[in-house]
């Protein structure tokens, strides 16, 4: 069986929360210094888009909801996916923010291209910046916790 194999989560291996309450903890303040000071609706793209590309169940259905009750469309969620094709649904900030998301999720092809960063940086003020990038790690961090855990989405009508 390959890194990639994925096998079905059947039942979560442990909870983080009472198994390392610290860590659990420093986790939740790290996650609340890095979203200050950001807008909620570009974090919560963020989050979604990173938790899809490392294929996190819980952090997706988690962030979906977030941003759906934050007054996100459902249009935009569903294109969030393929936002570099949907062209008009998504700002230059958003597109550039989401452009940084990926080149840290992914880590590939020169790492963070300094075009990409650039990028982002033509659309965020230093301190923005600083906190997005510690948005796009954190977000990155819960998603290796919930996939290694195998933390089960609550699906709404289940």
């Amino acid at each position: 069986m390959s890194a990639h194999d994925h096998s079905p989560a059947t039942s979560p291996r442990m909870d983080l929360s009472t198994a390392a309450p610290a860590v659990y903890q420093a986790m939740r303040a790290l996650d609340a210094a890095a979203r200050a000071g950001l807008d909620h609706g570009l974090t919560h793209l963020v989050k979604i888009r990173a938790s899809q590309l490392n294929h996190c169940a819980y952090c997706v259905a988690m962030h979906t909801g977030e941003a759906r009750a934050g007054g996100e469309t459902e249009e935009r969620i569903y294109l969030l996916s393929a936002w570099e094709e949907a062209t008009g649904a998504f700002t230059e900030r958003e597109r550039a923010a989401l452009a940084l998301t990926e080149a840290i999720t992914v880590l590939t092809d020169g790492f963070v291209p300094d075009a990409v960063y650039e990028r982002a940086a033509k659309h965020f003020a230093e301190e923005e910046l600083a906190h997005l990038i510690a948005v796009i790690v954190t977000i990155n961090s819960w998603n290796r916790i919930a996939v290694s855990t195998r933390m089960v989405p609550q699906l709404r009508g289940k």
